[in-house]
């Protein structure tokens, strides 16, 4: 008997290198949206932003080099695509052979919004990273997806079998806001659109053949070194405990009640598709509440690399920028470029997502550990 389970074991281990359906439960991932999951895209679009994400300390941890990523290694999705025994996600426009695409593409883009452009252009909001927003990714896979499956049957099958990540994205359109009017209690009239264009998205994905999604809802923004340093208040009443602006996660956690019941909606109209919630929340509230117990052993609301200041962070000189510096050992904070955040995180993250209890309905059993 030991035998023979020692045998399937070894079978499933040379299956799974070899990406067998018997094994993985995914064939493939698609990622939509921004510098939370962008592999590359804005770089490769040669956009600049005040961090020069092109540059060293970028990429510092695990690539050794820049690589778009907006932190210094693996970004939540990486840590996905290999818990799940799949590649890291080529971005879209780096695709030289449409071939490559098969076991999954990356159309995030940082700086995209939920929303197209023109509506921040129409409210005199200038300054976006990309005008690559949601729509226009979604239209990058109606583009390629010929190139993957040809028949309705095939590309049934196919994306039966395909994870869509669809977000995190909406962030931005509230950074954009916020941080151009200094006024977060107009984010609230936004969020009603936010989360239309997105769970638009994800219907016309469904429409297309996604059976799998996962919809990430909002970080605890108000812990973001950048908004910390954005919104400095003397008065202490406006931080929690941990140094949290109270004001800015009271919003994220409206906005991702407002989703998930969005989302509910979007069960009930396609009772065939698994559409599960990802708590980005609440999965990285545990390391900014007990920053100790994860690891995080630096200042926790202090960005790694930047230019200085209360939480290190100087418009004037953003990460990868001259008069920016990072941190000896990234592993021990949780902000990266006072945006973003750092690999460590990210793998927290990930990994209360994949191991739980952070996504409803649960995610797929992945067959390896986060490493």
């Amino acid at each position: 008997m030991k035998t023979c389970v020692l045998l399937i074991i070894t079978l499933c281990f040379f299956e799974k290198v070899a990406s067998h359906k018997s094994c993985l439960p995914f064939d493939a991932i698609f990622n939509f949206g921004d510098s939370l999951s962008d592999t590359g895209n804005l770089l490769a679009s040669g956009a600049h932003t005040f961090l020069a994400f092109g540059n060293p300390p970028y990429g510092k941890t695990f690539f050794k080099y820049p690589t778009g990523r907006f932190s210094d290694g693996r970004l939540m999705i990486d840590f996905i695509a290999e818990a799940y025994g799949l590649p890291h996600l080529p971005p879209y426009l780096n695709l030289t052979n449409c071939k490559n695409a098969h076991r999954g593409v990356n159309f995030a883009v940082a700086g995209a919004t939920a929303i197209d452009a023109e509506f921040f252009s129409e409210m005199g909001i200038k300054g976006l990273w990309t005008n690559n927003s949601l729509n226009i990714q979604l239209g990058w896979f109606k583009k390629l997806k010929p190139s993957l499956c040809t028949t309705k049957k095939d590309c049934d099958n196919y994306f039966k079998r395909s994870l869509f990540m669809v977000g995190e994205i909406g962030g931005n359109d509230h950074n954009y806001v916020a941080i151009a009017k200094k006024n977060i209690s107009q984010l609230v009239q936004m969020v009603p659109l936010v989360i239309e264009a997105i769970t638009n998205a994800a219907s016309e994905l469904i429409d297309e053949g996604a059976m799998n999604l996962v919809v990430p809802g909002n970080l605890p923004v108000g812990c973001s070194a950048m908004y910390l340093t954005a919104f400095n208040s003397h008065n202490k009443e406006d931080y929690d405990r941990h140094g949290c602006l109270k004001e800015l996660n009271d919003f994220a956690e409206h906005y991702n009640i407002q989703l998930k019941l969005a989302l509910q909606t979007l069960r009930h109209n396609n009772p065939h598709a698994k559409i599960s919630y990802a708590d980005y929340y609440g999965a990285a509230l545990r390391f900014f509440h007990a920053p100790v117990h994860y690891g995080f052993t630096g200042e926790t609301l202090k960005a790694c690399c930047g230019g200085g200041g209360p939480f290190n962070v100087n418009i004037s000189a953003g990460c990868g920028n001259i008069g920016s510096k990072a941190c000896s050992d990234p592993s021990t904070y949780a902000n990266w470029d006072g945006i973003h955040l750092t690999e460590a995180a990210y793998r927290v993250i990930a990994n209360g997502l994949i191991e739980g209890p952070f996504s409803s309905p649960p995610l797929s059993p992945p067959p390896f550990k986060i490493a």
